[in-house]
């Protein structure tokens, strides 16, 4: 399995480098790829350590400022074992994912983030978003989906009806957040 994520890292980079986006380690600094190692419902995700003291910016969160990095030395991405199972092109979708982590101002899902994944989707044909969709995905792979956590809370967004399962519910999760799809509300169903 870990071969296989090596290969399809590997032809990742070849990908970008056809589109003249380099990832040398002048520009994101040291990546390495791995398989997650505990059981996770995330696709993937992209940890940095190091962070370049010369690259950051100050933020007012609330009363305080806080030093935003933006560009970091050390970069670990985990893949996770369940999506290793499916096909080719949504892992591939999925490593290039965390790899626009590594990118200089990409740490989170902000503006230039949708930047480099708009850029990318119109160059190669992924659709990297911010979120995936197990089943849907599931369904490409030719693979029954069958979720097999068992869960106390339904939520619906009311807007496109997508469906949310929670084995706890936090008591802002309706009021606070919306869907992640279109921004919706939320609201919970017995």
């Amino acid at each position: 399995m870990e071969e296989k994520l090596e290969i399809l890292y590997k032809e990742c980079i070849d990908e970008l480098r056809s589109i003249k986006i380099e990832l040398t380690p002048e520009i994101v600094g040291q990546i390495d790829i791995k398989i997650a190692p505990r059981k996770t419902k995330r696709y993937g995700c992209c940890r940095q350590e190091e962070p370049d003291e010369r690259y950051y910016k100050m933020i007012r969160q609330g009363r305080r400022l806080i030093k935003k990095y933006e560009r970091y030395k050390v970069h670990h991405i985990e893949i996770s074992k369940w999506l290793m199972e499916l096909d080719e092109g949504i892992i591939k979708n999925t490593i290039i994912h965390e790899l626009i982590h590594c990118f200089p101002g990409c740490n989170d899902h902000g503006t230039t983030f949708k930047k480099y994944a708009k850029y990318i989707n119109q160059k190669l044909g992924y659709s990297i978003s911010r979120l995936g969709n197990k089943e849907e995905d599931y369904k490409k792979s030719n693979l029954e989906f069958e979720e097999k956590e068992d869960y106390k809370y339904k939520i619906v967004c009311q807007k496109c009806g997508q469906e949310i399962y929670r084995k706890r519910l936090n008591k802002k999760l309706l009021s606070k957040y919306r869907c992640g799809l279109c921004h919706g509300k939320l609201k919970l169903e017995e």
